[in-house]
Parts: structure tokens; sequence; C-alpha cells
């Protein structure tokens, strides 16, 4: 940049180097406006995926927890239906302990009655006769069918949950 006049050349140096400085600050001064609002942008951006990941999760606890209610709900009607099922259970054995027993009995009572009548047969005495055995409350039907239990005087077999503790 040299010219013919040394004080005009000095001159349109510091001209040109104080409009080049100026221009220099200008476009320093736009590429931090535009690193500012590309940065701001981006905080936005950031900020809005930070708001949709916490907006997903929020939905994600919300279906968790109706899944966990939905699973405890299954599991108290379960709990139930295994207690009632148990305590049926319970009612039965001691139903079948019962029946068990009074098939014992008639058994006893058809050996005996057997073994009565065997004897009877060979010469010896009957130790009941037929009008002893409707004495106790034996009614010929019960001789003839042992299942038939209504010349019995016994109550039907009841038995409920709480005769067992648990």
């Amino acid at each position: 940049m040299s010219s013919s006049s040394g004080t005009s050349s000095s001159s349109l140096q510091i001209q040109n180097s104080g409009s080049e400085g100026v221009d220099l600050l200008k476009a320093v001064d736009q590429r931090k406006r535009k690193r500012m609002e590309s940065n701001r942008e981006s905080a936005r951006r950031s900020r809005m995926r930070k708001q949709k990941h916490l907006d997903d999760l929020t939905a994600e606890i919300t279906q968790l927890t109706e899944g966990n209610s939905q699973i405890l709900t299954n599991i108290s009607a379960t709990t139930r239906h295994y207690v009632n099922l148990e305590a049926e259970n319970s009612i039965l054995r001691a139903q079948m302990m019962e029946l068990s027993q009074r098939l014992h009995s008639l058994n006893e009572i058809l050996d005996f009655i057997s073994s009565s009548a065997a004897a009877s047969a060979g010469g010896g005495s009957c130790v009941f006769e037929a009008d002893e055995f409707q004495h106790l409350g034996f009614a010929d039907g019960f001789l003839n069918n042992p299942w038939n239990l209504t010349g019995l005087d016994q109550q039907p077999l009841m038995a409920s949950v709480e005769m067992f503790d648990y």
C-alpha cells in the first residue's frame, strides 16, 4: 500500500485500519451473536429433550403403577381362592375321616352279625335277636342295606371352617 505521498498514504492507512478495525469488531460481534443464538437454540432443544424424557418417564411410572396394581389384585384374589380351597379341603378331610370311622364301625357290626349268624347256624346261641337290634335302633332296612343310615338316630355330617385353626 504504498503511495506517492507519505502523508496521504499514512492517513489512508489509518482510515483503512480504523475501518478494518470497525469491520473486524462488527464481524467478531456478529460471530458472538450467532454463537449465542446457536447456544440458546441448543439449550432450548436440550430442555425440550429433557422435558420429553421426563414426560416419558412419568408415563412409564403410571403404566408400571397400574400394572403393579393389577398384579396385587390378582395376588389377592388368588390368595382368597387358595384360602377358600384350603378350608374346603380341611372340611373334606374331616368328613372323610368321619366317614372312614363310620365305615369301620359298620364293618365291625357286619362282622359281628356274620359271626353271630354263623354261630347260631352251627348250633350256638345268637347273642342278639332281631328284636334286640330293632330295640337298639337298627331297622331291618339297615341290616339289608348298611349304607342306608335312616334307621340311625344320628345327625348328618356338618363341618365348618371354624373347626380348624390355621
